[in-house]
């Protein structure tokens, strides 16, 4: 069984947010609970592993109910400068940069959609798009988005009308000597320490 990512969100977001931090993202596999978290100026490793330790291992510990059966993997990262857009606030934030959005059935035609995304709200998004002979905006119900995130561009880009203006990414600045993009905390199942050698921040663990 897979755990569900909302009822995560809702039992680690609390005192992250007490915190001063933000749960940018839950995702959850038959293998894996991953959870994508950030802060104003960035996160570093040590607050990585602190998180990771004192504050969600123990509450997933208590609730068994809501992560996969069996054993499975702890990860806890930062989203890194192209992040998946999932919920109607991410779109909100990241109007006006480039975003690449894949659909579940075609719209305007296509399911793969890259461009400049213009508006976002509860129904939906708009992109304006750079395929064809001239830029098209295509309106994107939230229902019928697969996956979307932002795309880093570099160099300057076209506005909507033609008309160039600043990157259409908005990179996040760095913490301590490493790009947040890849900085994450291992978790092992033994030990529970922290070690900043791994790729990849996870806590192996078995669920009764």
């Amino acid at each position: 069984m897979v755990g569900s990512p909302d009822a995560i969100r809702a039992l680690v977001e609390p005192p992250l947010v007490s915190s001063g931090l933000e749960l940018w993202d839950v995702e959850v596999s038959r293998e894996t609970v991953r959870l994508l978290v950030d802060r104003p100026g960035g996160v570093d490793l040590d607050a990585l592993a602190d998180l990771a330790g004192k504050v969600v291992s123990p509450l997933l510990d208590d609730h068994p109910e809501l992560t996969p059966a069996g054993r499975f993997s702890l990860e806890v990262s930062s989203p890194g400068v192209e992040r998946t857009l999932r919920r109607v606030e991410h779109y909100a934030g990241y109007v006006g940069t480039e975003v690449s959005v894949k659909t579940t059935v075609p719209v305007g035609g296509a399911r793969r959609h890259q461009g400049v995304l213009l508006s976002a709200d509860e129904d939906g998004i708009v992109v304006e798009t750079h395929e064809g002979p001239g830029d098209r905006r295509v309106a994107i119900r939230h229902a019928d988005i697969d996956r979307a995130r932002t795309v880093l561009v570099w160099g300057p880009a076209e506005k909507p009308g033609g008309k160039k203006g600043k990157l259409h990414s908005k990179p996040k600045p760095k913490a301590g000597a490493g790009d947040l993009s890849s900085l994450a905390v291992k978790r092992p199942a033994a030990s529970g320490r922290a070690t900043a050698d791994e790729p990849v921040a996870s806590r192996e663990k078995e669920t009764e």
